[in-house]
Order: C-alpha cells, then sequence, then structure tokens
C-alpha cells in the first residue's frame, strides 16, 4: 500500500506550482495589458477604451498579491512538510517537491525569500 504522506507530499507540491504559476501568468498578463494601453494611447483611441483597459490592468494587478500571500503559505507548508518528512528523501516525489520548492522561491516577495535562504 502507498504511503499517505506521499500522496500529500504531491498535492502540496502541486498547490505551490500551480500558484507559482497562476502568480507569473498574472504578471505577465499586467505587463501586456501596460504595453497594450501604451499602443492604445499612442494611437489615439478613444479615452473610454483606454480607461476599460486601465480597469482590466487593475484588476490583473490586485490578483497578484493574493496569489502571492497563497503561494508564501502553500510554500512554508511544504517546506516544513519536507523538513519533518526526510525519510521520504530516496522517494521521486520528494525530490520533486524540493525542485519546485527551489523554482518557486523566484515568485517570492524579497522579505519571505530572506527566511528561506
Amino acid at each position: 500500500m502507498t504511503d499517505p504522506r506521499i500522496k500529500i507530499l504531491r498535492i502540496k507540491t502541486g498547490v505551490v506550482k500551480r500558484l507559482a504559476k497562476e502568480k507569473s501568468m498574472y504578471e505577465r498578463e499586467a505587463d501586456q495589458q501596460r504595453v497594450r494601453i501604451q499602443s492604445y494611447k499612442d494611437q489615439g483611441k478613444d479615452e473610454h477604451e483606454i480607461k476599460k483597459q486601465e480597469e482590466v490592468l487593475r484588476e490583473s494587478l490586485m490578483m497578484v498579491p493574493d496569489c502571492q500571500k497563497r503561494l508564501v503559505k502553500a510554500f512554508e507548508e511544504l517546506k516544513v512538510l519536507l523538513e519533518s518528512e526526510s525519510d521520504l528523501a530516496d522517494k521521486e516525489e520528494y525530490s520533486t517537491a524540493q525542485k519546485v520548492l527551489e523554482e518557486a522561491k523566484a515568485q517570492l516577495p524579497d522579505s519571505e525569500l530572506m527566511q528561506y535562504s
């Protein structure tokens, strides 16, 4: 029978991976939106269209802190799990979780990053 800790490890790893990807996506979307707004301004588009695009930008920017907060929490939970279940270090899921944590560090704010260095 499979160790239930492996299942938990897989789930928490997936959560960290998904949240890091989601945060990155919102940031990329916001950058694209900024470019679109500048393009609209350069083209002299209608002020109403520009305002609508700025609204879309604000919505994307509002999602980033929420994703950030959830990512920090999930990151911490996975890190604690890895520390407490070090006897699973020979399992593939354990090394995958370590790799996901390392990749997710880039998505953490600088203040949080200092804790995990």
